[in-house]
């Protein structure tokens, strides 16, 4: 146990040492008060028209549709190198002959991937809500907190599905471009529906769970619960063939 929370302190901190995390967190801080403006320029609560405190406004944007995109995009290129650049910087050898396991290594570079996406999520959260606090106001009632967390949640689940998508790519095929290309080509295809039953037992059309709040179920006998499975099932099966293959490759 004291062998694997060593392992993913060090891969945090290559991430947080790197210049792109933190060039990352900034852009997102910057996107999340653009927003925020351009939001209160066409807002108005008092008619009734838009929103009327900072956490209502979390609510709206911290889904899939919203800032959740941006936190899934910068998750995807800062965490797609995470594993393909120990390769071509060579790196590699020296994880591997040290005295710990392979599953213990790649695991810590999936937890470091994890967190890194946490950190997307919060920045883009806190730095809406204080940009918000100042637009609509600081107040909020308890179920606009409710909501908000839910839409975090959602949004964090929604960048969590293509950020192991892209774990398990740049694992596969060692390269930090196909995993890129991969990840994002694989959020490109959520808002796509094909209405036909096989397709809810696609990947894209369950990623977003916040869909069920705001228009419904994509699919008739789908379920927020239904969803959820198939996330699991996907990401499971991204995690085995990742595990599998860094198992069995050799890197002399």
């Amino acid at each position: 146990m004291l062998n694997m929370t060593k392992l993913i302190q060090n891969e945090w901190l290559k991430q947080t040492k790197k210049k792109s995390f933190w060039v990352s967190a900034i852009l997102m801080a910057l996107i999340g008060v653009g927003a925020t403006v351009i939001t209160s320029m066409f807002s108005d609560a008092s008619a009734g028209i838009g929103v009327d405190s900072a956490v209502s406004y979390l609510s709206g944007m911290m889904t899939a549709s919203g800032m959740g995109q941006f936190a899934t995009i910068l998750s995807v290129v800062g965490t797609a190198g995470i594993v393909a650049q120990e390769y071509a910087h060579g790196t590699i050898k020296f994880l591997l002959i040290r005295s710990r396991g392979r599953g213990e290594i790649l695991t810590s570079k999936y937890i470091a991937a994890l967190l890194y996406t946490l950190a997307m999520t919060l920045v883009a959260a806190l730095s809406m809500y204080i940009a918000g606090g100042f637009a609509f106001g600081f107040g909020g009632t308890g179920a606009q907190w409710l909501d908000a967390l839910q839409a975090g949640a959602y949004g964090f689940v929604y960048s969590l599905v293509y950020v192991t998508l892209t774990f398990a790519i740049g694992t596969l095929t060692r390269s930090t471009g196909v995993a890129i290309g991969g990840g994002l080509t694989g959020t490109m295809f959520g808002g796509i529906i094909i209405f036909k039953d096989f397709y809810k037992y696609v990947l894209f059309p369950n990623a977003d769970l916040a869909v069920y709040n705001q228009i419904g179920p994509p699919l008739p006998g789908m379920t927020i619960g239904f969803s959820l499975i198939v996330l699991a099932v996907y990401m499971a099966l991204f995690l085995v063939a990742g595990y599998t293959v860094f198992r069995r490759r050799d890197v002399a």
